[in-house]
């Protein structure tokens, strides 16, 4: 099974009607460790307006064959009540967590091909906050 890549989705981009930019001024993964910047996000928008003010890392899952997976699935740990969530069949293969402690928790990703599954563990602690 080939190893998937973790990287922050586009700062061009748009997620759930809000600009990437608006949510992380930058984002680099080096190794296991995810490092970056992110946003204060509030007011109104798509994003607050179900899971609340806070800081949100919006990311992307890259793979050179996406159809030797079963199922992809990624997540925090410890998770705020979501857990992980599937992507396999995700078009975009993006997403976005609320990070409400960054020392504690970790992202992972977690995929099956139906006969072995790998996690990849990504540590969230070089994160910065900014309001």
């Amino acid at each position: 099974m080939t190893a998937l890549t973790l990287k922050p989705e586009s700062s061009e981009s748009k997620m759930f009607e809000v600009p990437v930019s608006d949510l992380m001024s930058w984002g680099l993964i080096s190794g296991d460790k995810i490092q970056g910047t992110l946003k204060y996000l509030d007011g109104e928008n798509a994003i607050t307006n179900v899971w609340g003010p806070g800081y949100f890392f919006p990311f992307k899952v890259i793979s050179d064959n996406w159809g030797q997976f079963t199922s992809v699935k990624v997540g925090l740990d410890p998770s705020a009540g979501s857990g992980l969530v599937e992507i396999l069949t995700d078009p975009d293969k993006n997403g976005i967590f609320k990070i409400s402690d960054k020392d504690a928790q970790k992202f992972i990703i977690k995929a099956t091909n139906g006969t072995e599954t790998k996690i990849q563990t990504y540590d969230l602690s070089a994160l910065s906050f900014v309001k």
